[in-house]
């Protein structure tokens, strides 16, 4: 979509275009895949998300497809394994946290019958539409990234600063933050 304006965020760069024009601010429910963001998101802190994008195969073979059972299930030979493991990040403090944010993952889907139901409660169920002008007025966290993230902590997710809570919220659409210029923004407005 050449002649389309979308958001400048993705430069010129085939993947975060993709990304940008598919996935980024598409209301997402599914479990899996909100597993995935948030084992994506926690590897991002500090880093590009570009950088993390172009790993993202990888970071899926590393963690068994993001299934958040089996990754529970890894131990420190896996820590291990996937220090070595050059199509991730290798930044042990990080890889330790998703294999234990995989465990709170799934306590949460215990308490609340999925992860789904537990986040999108903090937006009552339905994406915050924002209408921004430029990426400039974006923000890098919201009251309500800041109770989310406040609340994950506390049940034993780790980098989950608020920050990385608002990149995931944006990521999986609980809030449109496409600019109102870009040709997603009211195609990911019309979505529930």
């Amino acid at each position: 979509m050449p002649d389309q304006h979308r958001c400048a965020w993705p430069q010129n760069d085939a993947q975060m275009l993709a990304y940008h024009d598919r996935e980024w601010g598409v209301p997402l429910h599914d479990d899996r895949r909100l597993f995935e963001f948030l084992v994506l998101e926690g590897a991002q802190a500090g880093l590009s998300w570009r950088t993390i994008l172009h790993k993202r195969g990888g970071y899926a073979a590393a963690f068994a497809d993001f299934d958040p059972e089996i990754v529970a299930c890894f131990c420190e030979a896996d820590v291990q394994r996937l220090m070595q493991d050059a199509r991730i990040v290798r930044n042990g403090a990080k890889i330790k946290a998703a294999i234990g944010n995989a465990r709170a993952f799934l306590e949460i889907q215990r308490q609340f019958g999925s992860f789904d139901a537990y986040q999108w409660r903090f937006v009552d169920g339905r994406p915050l539409q924002n209408v921004w002008q430029d990426l400039k007025q974006l923000p890098a966290v919201s009251p309500i990234s800041d109770a989310f993230s406040r609340d994950m902590k506390q049940r034993g997710f780790r980098f989950v600063g608020s920050t990385v809570v608002y990149a995931h919220m944006q990521a999986v659409g609980m809030v449109n933050d496409h600019v109102v210029g870009c040709f997603r923004h009211l195609e990911v407005a019309a979505m529930k």
